[in-house]
């Protein structure tokens, strides 16, 4: 089995990680689908880091199409995460090696899935697992956050897990989208005050990201408005039954972008999980 230090140096290139230190620290560990949704929990990572844990980002999608080139997007990510203090061989693109384009993880669920459980049978000490909202604001997201119910949602109660939002269209009208607004179905909210200091800085690295300007021009006046107004960093808990129904009524984000279909994503969902039984 690859190790995760070996794939990652595979892909970057990055510092030799010192390995008794890696495996012996607690790992808080992060699911990304795309570079850029660690948007949503820069302050989560500045907190996990504060605690002494070892702080793994992994991206189970290439975050391009299926002809693209990644680089652009995953040095973005790898200097956004740097800057939070993320040691380099703790940053995984695991969605270039598998060969998983952009909006593609329905299609890919068995090897995003089998290559993550493989990896994650050697973390002795993980302590927490972050996973984006279950929220049918992009395909990717939900499923990715169905896998990591799946697959971590019975590890041990000293794993924590916990999720976030980015953007939904919960009770938005036409392409409107809500930004970093938890669904009141997940569940009770925790959030942590986040210092007017690191919004700021936040804000900063929010422009990190210029392979994805189109994006970040919907995405920023929504951010700034939350660190305004509202400056916290929010979780939910993960109930494993969430994963069986619909995020929220009305039509899915994703739906009206045409995406996919909340049918199509719970029967691929549904197919791998029989096929786990078998």
């Amino acid at each position: 089995m690859l190790s995760l230090s070996s794939i990652s140096m595979h892909i970057d290139e990055p510092r030799e990680v010192n390995r008794e230190v890696a495996s012996a620290a607690p790992t808080a560990l992060f699911l990304f689908a795309h570079q850029d949704d660690e948007f949503g929990v820069f302050q989560q990572i500045i907190e996990e880091r504060r605690r002494g844990r070892r702080v793994l980002c992994i991206y189970l999608t290439s975050g391009v199409p299926a002809s693209g080139d990644p680089a652009r997007r995953n040095a973005e990510s790898r200097a956004v995460l740097h800057e939070l203090g993320v040691a380099p061989a703790d940053i995984c693109f695991a969605g270039q090696l598998l060969a998983i384009p952009d909006g593609a993880l329905q299609e890919h669920i068995a090897p995003a899935a089998a290559w993550l459980a493989a990896q994650a049978a050697g973390w002795h000490h993980l302590a927490a697992v972050y996973l984006m909202a279950w929220e049918g604001g992009h395909p990717d997201h939900d499923v990715l956050h169905a896998i990591g119910v799946q697959l971590f949602g019975g590890r041990s109660e000293q794993t924590q897990l916990r999720q976030f939002a980015l953007y939904n269209g919960n009770r938005c009208p036409w392409l409107f989208f809500r930004v970093l607004s938890p669904l009141s179905a997940n569940g009770a909210v925790q959030a942590s005050p986040i210092p007017w200091s690191s919004r700021l800085r936040f804000l900063g690295l929010c422009l990190r990201y210029p392979s994805q300007r189109v994006t970040w021009i919907g995405l920023l006046p929504f951010v700034l408005l939350h660190y305004l107004f509202n400056g916290c960093q929010a979780l939910q808990p993960v109930v494993a039954g969430r994963v069986l129904e619909r995020p929220h009524a009305g039509m899915l984000y994703y739906e009206k972008r045409g995406f996919s279909t909340w049918q199509t994503v719970q029967a691929r969902l549904a197919q791998w999980r029989a096929s786990l039984a078998r």
